[in-house]
């Protein structure tokens, strides 16, 4: 996540490499692991929840999740949408319009909404719930109306399954994330949450079989190009990479069941084998996993920093890049190179901030703690 984020502040002519048939092999890479996190995100943010219904009552884990939810959005909304621009009083480059980019924080807090009344009729009916989801919501794909970043035309029950803009008034919000599939995600590992609570040995070996299945069934309906995406491939003989990033090429926006089957599919695999990292690798990764919401706010406060500052020693002003990425000038930037090692240095700087708020949630117990 930091890494494609870090990618989008300071690569130079930052487009999206999966739709850029230049685009090299390592940059097309580096956009395409990044894949995983916001499909693994969601789920694993649906299985806490339903670990939690072991332990809560459905009326408290309603309460919480509706709250947890709201807290979210109104998050997304106000201080990410910030951390991305530094403009919360408008961006030049749109007509002196305040950006609200609605992305994974505000499809993880529609969801928390949607899953605390679900959750009522339990975990069993959410997995059969997200799953019906996940696997039908591409039937809505040649009738539902066509969507992106740039159409302001649609209604707003449209964000269900497409993306799209809306402006109102002095803001311009920008639905990246449509709600229906990520709720379906979220169903899904709240469902799941069973698998969880065997004993390691087991639940490894079920996280492996099923991984394993997913993977399977995506390579067979990408191959094949049976139902579940909107974005085909082809065959090059003359260009093997090609074939291959195309093949991989699939949709996120909304996320079709091809990029969920080729996402959690591997997550699952890896993570029927995360038990086994050992020291410093896996202290580390538990202390960024015990604070996601501090990193998450953090790192991009932190990208967009740095990037001001690279951007100043490159000769640009500060008002040049106090704004989203989108608009930064275009002679500014680093090569890939520069990109991990400045993802390297996110990193670092994250560390000790994270380090001591895990510290603090692990040695008090207030309340607001747990919304941090």
């Amino acid at each position: 996540m930091v890494l494609d984020h870090v990618r989008n502040f300071v690569l130079v002519n930052a487009i999206d490499p999966m739709s850029n048939p230049d685009a090299s092999p390592l940059l097309y890479l580096t956009r395409l692991i990044t894949h995983f996190c916001a499909p693994v995100f969601v789920f694993l943010a649906g299985t806490s929840a339903g670990l939690m219904a072991t332990r809560k009552s459905s009326s408290y884990l309603g309460e919480f999740l509706l709250k947890r939810g709201l807290w979210l959005i109104f998050v997304e909304v106000t201080i990410v949408s910030t951390a991305w621009t530094f403009s919360p009083f408008g961006i030049e480059q749109m007509g002196g319009q305040t950006l609200i980019l609605m992305g994974v924080i505000w499809a993880i807090g529609a969801s928390m909404v949607v899953l605390a009344g679900t959750q009522f009729f339990g975990r069993p009916f959410c997995l059969y719930l997200g799953a019906v989801i996940i696997l039908g919501h591409n039937l809505l794909d040649p009738v539902w109306p066509k969507g992106g970043m740039d159409v302001t035309n649609l209604p707003l029950w449209s964000i269900l399954h497409t993306s799209m803009s809306m402006p109102v008034g002095q803001f311009n919000f920008i639905f990246l994330y449509p709600l229906l599939p990520w709720t379906g995600v979220m169903l899904l590992g709240f469902g799941a949450a069973s698998l969880f609570e065997n004993t390691p040995e087991r639940r490894n070996a079920l996280l492996l079989k099923i991984g394993i299945a997913l993977t399977i069934a995506f390579v067979l309906f990408r191959a094949f190009g049976l139902y579940g995406d909107p974005r085909g491939w082809h065959f090059q003989s003359d260009d093997l990479a090609a074939t291959i990033m195309d093949f991989f090429n699939t949709s996120k926006y909304p996320p079709s069941l091809h990029y969920l089957l080729m996402t959690l599919g591997p997550a699952a695999i890896v993570c029927s084998y995360a038990g086994q990292f050992k020291r410093w690798f896996k202290d580390t990764l538990v202390m960024f996993g015990r604070v996601p919401f501090t990193f998450y706010i953090l790192h991009i406060c932190i990208a967009h920093a740095v990037s001001i500052v690279i951007g100043l020693y490159q000769g640009f002003t500060f008002d040049q890049m106090k704004t989203v990425f989108l608009f930064f000038p275009k002679e500014y930037g680093l090569d890939l190179t520069g990109v991990y090692l400045v993802w390297l240095l996110v990193l670092v700087m994250l560390y000790p901030i994270c380090r001591w708020t895990a510290a603090v949630k692990a040695r008090r117990t207030d309340w607001w703690l747990s919304y941090v």
